[in-house]
């Protein structure tokens, strides 16, 4: 055997060793996904909304003590729409001010500005908003995969989908309920102040509060709810709290979370926050000393403590939790605060049984199918045909060697993947033996027409997987779920079966044209 030979051998040897090491114990090595498996899936709608308000919030607040700085007084901002808002109380000369001042900081690169009657209105460019409507889905989508990271669910598919919404699978789910409890609170948190009732404690009804302000709700106000528990903790009603719309402080200024105690022993989750919130934060603490500020979880009021005296960058959320309630709120809360508010549009649950089923239906499928192609290639290339099977062998082992590597899950369309590949493996080598067979017709030595074949058929086994991984990589770009499970096993088998088909194959018909003269090929 020449060096070249058993360099090449030895390269293969290796490389199915590797395989091989990777790949067992499959059970434990090969992640299976949604359908095979079983678990959840979820249809999850952003509410980007939220994060346009918050936004907006944040730059009429800073815009406004900017205003405030420059001595400019009696401006005052409120929010008229989801990105939108207006400083009115203004001069022909303060307005002049505020002009210079949006020119300065770079407003009107985000704003499209107008004035009128003393009024200066804002309204955020198109591509802002959609800017903050996309980064709000990325951000949700992250900070979701980074609670169910901590949750422990091998191979989960979360992807961005069409109008603001995340697809949510997760295969092996053994607990749906708490899983659901988790992307349920989505710990969108914010901080607002408390205009009524004053100095803390709740209203006992909507129409308290509205009889406060004469019937009628201040434009920059807005009523909101929060639960009323007993010693216990235990909801026995509910209270109403008129909270200012601005979002000075959210959960994205959120920096840390964790469970603790408070004064009486009960759980509390203490905070911390970010430069920018602890600044934000110092301020709006600062100047409302007295005044009630609501701790707002997904739109509910948790709790509303008075301000006895600034806060910077650390503090307190308290609400009657018990143990296992606080320690869910830190951990969403330290996972990651989601810039908007979600709701689940849709909610499916696969059953093991159902996954056990798709298992024993695909390995039926891809057993035939290979039983069939192997009759095919040993009836008509006869021994010839054994190479392409042992190239076939080869070329599943690195295929589920490379699925177990790059820790890809195995899915009910993956499995047709595998047959796919399986019958593009052989596809290559029906190139091969028919070059082969034209060779040896045209009166070629065996060796000859070997060489030949291999080097006429190698073209258009390149050009026949190069376009179908083409096509792979743009399924598993713009596909989710079992789409991309598809294209990502047709992927590693087209990589693994150009290997095998090209590479393998003909290292075999080598090894035995070296080894003794052969006038004849069974093929």
């Amino acid at each position: 055997m020449n060096r070249t030979l058993l360099w090449r051998g030895l390269l293969i040897l290796a490389v199915l060793a590797t395989a091989l090491y990777v790949v067992y114990p499959p059970e434990k090595k090969i992640n299976l996904g949604l359908d095979l498996q079983g678990g959840m899936r979820l249809v999850l709608q952003v509410q980007t909304a939220d994060a346009l308000r918050a936004e907006t919030d944040s730059d009429m607040d800073r815009l406004l003590q900017s205003v405030k700085e420059e001595g400019v007084a009696g401006a005052t901002g409120r929010r008229t729409g989801d990105s939108t808002f207006e400083i009115a109380g203004l001069t022909p000369e303060t307005a002049d001010t505020l002009g210079g001042l949006v020119s300065r900081y770079g407003y009107n690169n985000r704003w499209n500005v107008s004035r009128q009657d003393g009024r200066m209105a804002f309204t955020m460019q198109a591509n802002e908003v959609n800017a903050i409507r996309e980064s709000a889905v990325n951000q949700a989508r992250q900070t979701i995969e980074n609670r169910i990271n901590a949750y422990g669910v091998a191979e989960p598919v979360i992807a961005p989908a069409s109008g603001y919404r995340i697809d949510l699978q997760l295969p092996g789910v053994d607990d749906p309920e708490r899983v659901r409890n988790l992307i349920k609170s989505t710990a969108f948190l914010e901080f607002r102040l408390v205009r009524f009732p004053q100095g803390g404690g709740g209203a006992p009804s909507r129409e308290a509060i509205l009889a406060n302000f004469g019937g009628q709700l201040p434009e920059n106000l807005e009523i909101l709810d929060g639960d009323v528990r007993d010693d216990q903790g235990n909801v026995v009603g509910k209270q109403y709290y008129a909270v200012e719309k601005a979002r000075t402080v959210t959960g994205r200024d959120l920096k840390n979370a964790r469970p603790s105690l408070g004064q009486f022993r009960d759980p509390i989750v203490e905070f911390s926050l970010s430069p920018t919130g602890a600044e934000a934060f110092s301020k709006l603490t600062g100047d409302n000393v007295g005044s009630g500020l609501a701790i707002v979880l997904d739109g509910r009021v948790v709790s509303a403590p008075r301000i006895n005296s600034q806060i910077r960058d650390n503090g307190l959320i308290e609400g009657n939790f018990t143990q296992q309630e606080a320690q869910d709120l830190s951990t969403v809360l330290k996972s990651g605060a989601l810039p908007a508010g979600i709701t689940t549009l849709e909610e499916r649950t696969v059953g093991p049984s159902l996954g056990r089923d798709s298992i024993e239906s695909g390995l039926k499928a891809g057993l035939i199918g290979t039983a069939l192609v192997v009759l095919y290639m040993l009836v008509i290339y006869n021994l010839s045909g054994l190479n392409a099977v042992i190239a076939l062998a080869l070329n599943v082992l690195l295929l589920f060697g490379g699925m177990a590597g790059f820790g890809a899950a195995l899915t009910l369309p993956g499995i047709a993947g595998v047959i796919l590949t399986i019958g593009m493996a052989v596809d290559a080598n029906v190139l091969v033996f028919e070059r082969i067979r034209e060779e040896l017709r045209a009166g070629r030595t065996v060796r000859s027409a070997v060489d030949l074949g291999f080097e006429k058929a190698l073209s258009a086994i390149i050009d026949s997987n190069v376009t179908t991984l083409i096509a792979a990589l743009f399924l598993f770009q713009f596909g989710t779920g079992p789409i991309r499970g598809f294209a990502v096993t047709l992927t590693i088998g087209l990589l693994a079966s150009m290997f095998t088909a090209v590479f393998v194959s003909r290292w075999m018909f080598d090894l035995i044209l070296s080894r003794r003269r052969v006038q004849r090929l069974s093929i």
